[in-house]
C-alpha cells in the first residue's frame, strides 16, 4: 500500500491512497486511525488527494545516507568505492516535503542533486540479522539528497555540505510492498533527464545497509536509511524544478528557490 501523510485545514493525519490519475473522480486517502508505525485501522473516511497537501512522508529523527553506495557515481567524482559502506548524517531539520520550496543556501555556489531510493523504518531496532531486515522496513520512498559540493570539498566533515536545510526532500508517499532489489531510479531536472540508474547497481543492497548502520545504532520508527546515488549528479540553480523519480513508487517534486 501507499501510505502518505498530508495537512488539511491545519490538521496533519496519514491515509492510505487509493486509486490514480486514471481512476473515476480521481485517487483518494482513506484516512488512517493513528499514525503507520504500529497496526492501525482505515476509518473509511475518503479526501480527494488533490484537496489536500503532501508532506514530508515522515518525521525521522535522523537520516542516515551512504555514500559512494553505486561504483559510476564514485568514479565520477575521482574517488574509490570504499570497501566499506561511508556512513554520515542529514538532521530532521534537512526534511522538506514533496512541492516544498527548497532554499539554496547562501554559502554554497554549487549544489547538486542526488536521487536516491530511500529505507523507511517502521520499528525500532539495533543489531538487526540480514534474514529479519524485512521485519523493520515499514516501505520505500523517494529522496534528494542535496550537496553542496563545492562545501563538501573544502571542509573535512559533511554536516554542513549535506544538512543544510531542505536539503533531503523525501516522497511523495511511502510505498510499503515494493521489491527494492532492482528499480529504476531516475532525476531530472526542468524536465531534463540527468540521472538514471537501478539499484541492482548498489554495491551494497538494502539489507546489508541495514545490518551495518544497526551494528553501531538504534534505529526508530520513522528515521531514514539513504542508499546512494547513480552516476549523473550535476548543479541546480535558483529556479530549478527538481524531480526524482522511482520505479513503483513515484515522483518527488521540488523547486529550487532564492533562500531568504
Amino acid at each position: 500500500m501507499r501510505i502518505a501523510r498530508f495537512s488539511l485545514d491545519g490538521t496533519v493525519g496519514f491515509g492510505v491512497l487509493e486509486g490514480d490519475a486514471n481512476t473515476e473522480g480521481g485517487p483518494v486517502l482513506d484516512i488512517i486511525k493513528g499514525h503507520p508505525f504500529a497496526e492501525f485501522e482505515r476509518s473509511g473516511q475518503k479526501i480527494p488527494l488533490d484537496k489536500v497537501r503532501l508532506l514530508s512522508p515522515t518525521l525521522p529523527s535522523k537520516v542516515v545516507a551512504i555514500g559512494r553506495n553505486y561504483a559510476e557515481h564514485a568514479r565520477e567524482l575521482g574517488q574509490e568505492v570504499p570497501d566499506t559502506p561511508v556512513a554520515f548524517f542529514k538532521p530532521s531539520t534537512s526534511v522538506a516535503g514533496p512541492g516544498d520550496p527548497v532554499g539554496y543556501p547562501a554559502f554554497s555556489s554549487e549544489v547538486h542533486h542526488e536521487a536516491e531510493l530511500a529505507v523507511v523504518i517502521g520499528r525500532m531496532c539495533s543489531q538487526v540479522p540480514r534474514e529479519r531486515v524485512h521485519e523493520v522496513v515499514l516501505g520505500y520512498t523517494c529522496a534528494n539528497d542535496l550537496t553542496a559540493r563545492d562545501i563538501q570539498r573544502s571542509e573535512a566533515q559533511w554536516a554542513r555540505a549535506k544538512g543544510f536545510d531542505g536539503s533531503c526532500p523525501l516522497g511523495p508517499w511511502i510505498e510499503t510492498e515494493v521489491d527494492p532489489s532492482d528499480l529504476a531510479v531516475m532525476c531530472t531536472v526542468n524536465g531534463e533527464q540527468r540521472q538514471l540508474g537501478r539499484t541492482s547497481e548498489m554495491i551494497r543492497s538494502v539489507e546489508d545497509l541495514i545490518v551495518h548502520i544497526t551494528e553501531a545504532m538504534t534505529l526508530l520508527p520513522g528515521d531514514v536509511v539513504l542508499t546512494g546515488t547513480p552516476a549523473g549528479v550535476g548543479p541546480v540553480n535558483v529556479g530549478d524544478e527538481v524531480a526524482v523519480t522511482i520505479e513503483g513508487i513515484g515522483t518527488l517534486t521540488n523547486k529550487v528557490v532564492k533562500r531568504g
